[in-house]
């Protein structure tokens, strides 16, 4: 009977001593609660005391964490309806003021945080204009609104270190897809009929280089033929003259056979010339 009535106490004392200690990894902070009162907190990594079945302990990771969110819409300066998606990178910054804030769950925080967010950002949306923000520095648009997101967030005992926009969509459920998807093709019809105007003004650049390029190979070519036909000329006349000179009666004869061939040229020509005619001389028969 002595033996029975030690066991329980014996497992008891076991259970006290295995409660009385918790261990916080590196990267983690505690708190300790007396009957839901946080009495406790702060506590670094290693192995600790506490009261058994009196106190409690909540261990929290206080490294970087990834707060993903969920697209939320806006209106821009030129009230264009547009979905932003953002995640931000934080961590828990105040272990005490976070458990009191949110009871110690993280989706409890994320869902108190995304609001904060929203409406830091909602002012710098609303000041930019579609092209502002699809195409300008997003950095710059969650840069000034940090510090007023680390206000609120510091009530949840968080701190935001950086706030990254995913992307920016249209919605499908608005016009300014369809008015965005005009204004891209008048844009590309714009800068079409500009790059035709500028081919046509080129084409017509070098259609009429290349005509007064082909009038001066032309005007070139005739001078160059020109003279080229004046010196054969010229040069002609020089033997002919030469040869000539050498027979008086050969220059006669061809002469006469140059007169010849001009006159009976078309094949019907008649003359009317006495036989003892000079132009006849060379067509008279000695025999």
């Amino acid at each position: 009977m002595k033996y029975s009535a030690w066991v329980p106490l014996a497992v008891v004392l076991v259970l006290a001593l295995f409660g009385s200690f918790y261990v916080v990894s590196e990267g983690q902070s505690a708190i300790v609660l007396n009957l839901g009162k946080v009495v406790r907190s702060d506590i670094g990594p290693g192995l600790h005391f506490k009261i058994p079945f009196v106190e409690s302990d909540r261990v929290f990771d206080r490294r970087l964490q990834v707060l993903d969110a969920n697209p939320e819409r806006y209106l821009t300066s030129d009230k264009q309806d547009i979905s932003l998606d953002f995640f931000a990178i934080g961590r828990i910054d105040d272990v005490r003021a976070f458990y009191r804030a949110t009871g110690g769950d993280e989706e409890v925080a994320v869902q108190r945080l995304a609001p904060i967010i929203k409406n830091a950002l909602t002012g710098e949306i609303n000041s930019r204009t579609l092209q502002e923000v699809v195409s300008g520095d997003r950095e710059k648009v969650v840069a000034r609104q940090l510090s007023s997101i680390n206000r609120g967030a510091g009530t949840l005992g968080v701190h935001i270190l950086d706030i990254r926009i995913k992307r920016v969509d249209l919605p499908e459920d608005s016009n300014v897809l369809k008015s965005v998807y005009d204004q891209m093709r008048s844009q590309r019809q714009q800068v079409a009929s500009q790059l035709r105007a500028e081919g046509v003004e080129q084409a017509q650049t070098i259609r009429a280089e290349a005509d007064r390029q082909q009038q001066v190979l032309l005007a070139e070519a005739e001078r160059d033929a020109q003279k080229l036909r004046g010196e054969g000329d010229a040069k002609a006349a020089g033997i002919y003259a030469a040869a000539y000179g050498r027979d008086p009666g050969f220059y006669a004869f061809h002469r006469s056979l140059e007169a010849y061939r001009n006159a009976f040229a078309d094949g019907d020509a008649v003359i009317v010339l006495d036989r003892n005619d000079a132009f006849l001389q060379y067509l008279r028969s000695d025999k």
